[in-house]
């Protein structure tokens, strides 16, 4: 009788074992099983966090941008201004006695130029901006030496519609100053952004570049001095 008995503890030991085995393999697979879970879950957080942080990125760098242009058309929409209002004062300064011809077809020539040079907010290439600031600052420059010798007119300085033009030209001049001035900053906050890391690799990625903004010793920084 007792050879069966050691061979049942014998197979009692060899399914504890089997168990032991098993349960080990399920263990260590049901471990495996979460921390695979577990992985997914946290790189589908990144995931997120990241398409979030991406489009906010993006969304500040098309904000910035837009700023820019809106404060590029306020820049043109003053200097269109300055030469809407030059046909009305070449035809009043013309009607004074010998005044001086050449100065009057500088301005006419320098406006007709500045008119001519047309920059879209969407292309604001450092070529093209450098060449509306020179058309313009042509134009400042024809300004200032058509005020310089009404000077030697005195029956025309006391004309009053003459007077009211040189206050509107000194008006506009003013916004032009601050416009200018508010697109310089508006470029300064878009290159800080698009030059930020890791913004810059997104600014890079969708194709938004540096710009310009106005040179400081440029002839279109330097507004015509208006005298009364």
């Amino acid at each position: 009788m007792f050879p069966p008995c050691r061979r049942r503890v014998g197979g009692s030991r060899e399914l504890t074992a089997l168990i032991e085995k098993l349960y080990y393999f399920y263990s260590t697979t049901t471990k495996l099983t979460i921390m695979k879970r577990y992985g997914l879950f946290i790189v589908l957080g990144l995931l997120v966090i990241l398409f979030f942080w991406g489009c906010n990125g993006y969304n500040g760098i098309v904000n910035q941008d837009e700023n820019v242009k809106k404060a590029w058309n306020n820049v043109q929409a003053e200097y269109q201004n300055r030469s809407d209002l030059v046909p009305n004062l070449v035809n009043t300064v013309k009607g004074a006695a010998n005044f001086e011809q050449s100065t009057l077809t500088a301005v006419i020539e320098a406006r007709a130029k500045a008119t001519s040079v047309q920059v879209k907010a969407d292309d604001l290439t450092p070529e093209k901006l450098q060449q509306f600031q020179e058309a313009q600052g042509q134009l400042s420059g024809a300004l200032s030496r058509l005020l310089v010798t009404v000077e030697q007119y005195p029956q025309l300085k006391a004309v009053q519609g003459f007077q009211d033009l040189q206050k509107q030209l000194e008006g506009i001049e003013n916004n032009i100053k601050n416009s200018r001035k508010t697109f310089n900053e508006a470029v300064n906050t878009y290159n800080v952004k698009v030059r930020s890391f890791p913004i810059n690799m997104f600014a890079s990625m969708f194709g938004f570049k540096t710009k310009e903004g106005f040179a400081a010793d440029k002839g279109a920084e330097k507004a015509p001095e208006v005298k009364f």
